[in-house]
């Protein structure tokens, strides 16, 4: 009984390793598949991701669902600033929200601002005084004075979101080189706006400034500044602008900084 029954044992046996083999190969494949899977979704992710980021280093922003163009924009005519989008601010309904939140864009290859967003409520303003900035040297800075400028310096340190909004003081990623014009004629007014919206209601307001640099110029050609009160939705405050970063009666050259004009007084350094 024993010699019929061994070569069948052995037949099993044999079996039994190829079934082995089979099932092993099988889960290799399985492990492979799902390795290429996750590689595919961290790819797309990665892509998606950097599709999605504001690009602040060429001649158009991806903001929102949206596309804001600077070849759309009109050359400065004497206006401080001028409507984008006809003051529609490109905030998605996913985007708006009654937390506070505050973010500052990393500095890009060239040390540039980027876009600072922020959903902004009482408990992100400041309940102090400023301090100095002045250990803050953006790209494009030159300290330059002409007498037919309010305090003579052509530039300033600009916050992209105004410390009165979020108390944020010498934070290099929201802070660009800009004219005495941009600041006070073309940003201030919109901040002031935004504000006092806050104060006088307690709602928040979704706020979003995007620096524009053309190609690789260090001095920002302007600024594009959205706001939108978010528990009225927008009924309270909506804007959408573009100011320009120039100063009357003074050339600039925006791909270092430099400038000329007839008033200029004296330079200092870059410091």
């Amino acid at each position: 009984m024993k010699k019929k029954f061994w070569p069948i044992l052995w037949l099993l046996l044999v079996l039994s390793l190829f079934t082995g083999c089979s099932t092993k190969d099988s889960n290799k494949e399985n492990v492979t598949t799902i390795a290429t899977t996750i590689e595919s979704e961290s790819t797309t992710s990665q892509e998606t991701g950097v599709a999605s980021e504001s690009v602040v280093a060429g001649e158009s922003v991806k903001t929102g669902l949206e596309v804001f163009d600077l070849s759309t924009v009109p050359e400065y005519q004497g206006s401080p600033w001028c409507e984008i989008n006809g003051g529609n601010p490109f905030f998605t309904q996913d985007e708006m929200t009654t937390q506070s939140y505050e973010t500052y864009g990393e500095l890009d290859a060239l040390g540039r601002c980027r876009t600072c967003m922020a959903s902004i409520g009482t408990d992100l303003m400041p309940t102090s005084q400023r301090g100095n900035i002045g250990n803050v040297h953006p790209t494009g800075w030159h300290l330059v004075k002409y007498a037919g400028i309010n305090g003579n310096y052509l530039y300033n340190r600009c916050h992209l979101i105004g410390y009165q909004l979020t108390a944020e003081n010498a934070n290099t990623r929201n802070l660009i080189t800009g004219t005495r014009y941009l600041n006070v004629d073309g940003m201030l007014p919109w901040e002031n706006k935004t504000a006092d919206y806050i104060k006088n209601t307690g709602n928040h307001v979704m706020y979003r400034v995007t620096p524009i640099f053309e190609g690789s110029n260090l001095l920002a050609s302007g600024v594009l500044m959205e706001g939108k009160s978010v528990e009225d939705n927008g009924a309270g405050l909506s804007f959408c602008v573009y100011c320009y970063n120039v100063q009357p009666g003074i050339t600039i050259d925006y791909a270092t900084g430099d400038s000329s004009g007839p008033e200029y007084t004296g330079s200092g350094s870059k410091k």
